[in-house]
């Protein structure tokens, strides 16, 4: 039962929260817009995770710019923690 609960709270996370987060942050969310709320409770719900991630893996550089690597790493972590709770089912 715990086990079936721990899937379900990562899973929703990392595609309710996580993966959203990654989507808007390829677009440019405009002050006063609608999406700022939204864009702000993601990002509140995100940063705790990813921040110490980020502090040790730099961004990644490609010309003049940083690739964050750092939801990768949380997503590869997450899917390393569900994958043997859901073998084990």
């Amino acid at each position: 039962m715990l086990r079936e609960v721990l899937i379900i709270v990562l899973e929703v996370y990392l595609w309710g929260v996580m993966f959203p987060r990654a989507l808007l942050s390829w677009f440019p969310v405009s002050p006063g817009s609608w999406m700022v709320p939204v864009n702000t409770v993601l990002y509140r719900l995100t940063e705790p995770v990813l921040a110490p991630v980020r502090r040790l893996i730099p961004p990644a550089r490609m010309g003049g710019m940083g690739l964050d690597l750092s939801f990768i790493v949380v997503f590869l972590g997450i899917q390393l923690i569900v994958i043997p709770l859901v073998a084990r089912l």
